[in-house]
């Protein structure tokens, strides 16, 4: 047997979800689509699987050809089958997320595509059902931040308490009071006060901390209490 009989041909493609904190603030990568339909208008990274490629590579081969990221942990969030996604041929989308340090990755993005960070508050509208993919993209993200301690991969080695929040307003499109904020970090015991300030923000400033590792790497579910139920988060 070479094939199955009288079964139809589907594209198979892969779409890259992006989001990145720059130290203040929550964003979202995107580029200008390059070819019909939909030309120039804002997309995700998106591509075919060619012949032999496994999605995984795919997601890689993808990414970098259209932003010029690489080794970047890419996981997989769903499959998108609608019949009438693409308006011209019935293509499957497999979506991959990423959560990234932007300034890890700055030397590494290119304007082929014209890629360019957009604040989560200020998304353009996207090609076909990309907005969907996002929305998706960003519960799963608020699922792992509640369950998982990945947050602190985003930020630098020293950071300020108004930096955490940030990002969890980001994370969580809210903006928590910032006293019960900070007393419910400071709670978990996995901080540790610096002597230095950052003075940018205000003339008073603010004070740097860092994580304690080993007490993190041992007992991290202390900070895991904090953020246990994310309607707990949106409380604060």
């Amino acid at each position: 047997m070479t094939g199955y009989s009288k079964q139809v041909r589907i594209l198979a493609a892969i779409d890259c979800i992006i989001f990145g904190f720059d130290g203040s603030e929550l964003k979202l990568l995107l580029i200008q689509r390059g070819f019909e339909p939909e030309r120039g208008k804002w997309s995700l990274m998106g591509g075919f699987v060619q012949e032999g490629e496994a999605f995984d590579q795919a997601t890689a081969r993808i990414l970098k050809q259209l932003t010029g990221l690489k080794e970047v942990y890419m996981e997989q969030l769903h499959t998108f089958g609608n019949p009438r996604r693409d308006p011209i041929e019935r293509t499957i989308s497999v979506v991959y997320f990423a959560l990234i340090d932007i300034d890890k990755y700055k030397k590494q993005l290119n304007e082929d595509y014209h890629a360019e960070w957009f604040s989560l508050k200020e998304i353009p509208d996207l090609i076909f059902d990309h907005n969907e993919m996002v929305k998706m993209a960003r519960s799963r993200v608020c699922y792992k931040a509640a369950f998982h301690p990945i947050l602190f991969e985003l930020l630098p080695e020293k950071f300020t308490l108004p930096q955490l929040q940030n990002l969890y307003d980001g994370i969580y499109d809210t903006e928590f009071d910032k006293r019960n904020f900070s007393k419910r970090v400071m709670t978990t015991g996995l901080l540790i006060k610096q002597k230095e300030k950052e003075k940018s923000g205000s003339k008073k400033g603010a004070f740097y901390y860092k994580l304690d590792k080993r007490k993190y790497n041992a007992n991290f579910h202390s900070f895991l209490n904090f953020i246990s139920n994310p309607n707990i988060l949106r409380d604060i």
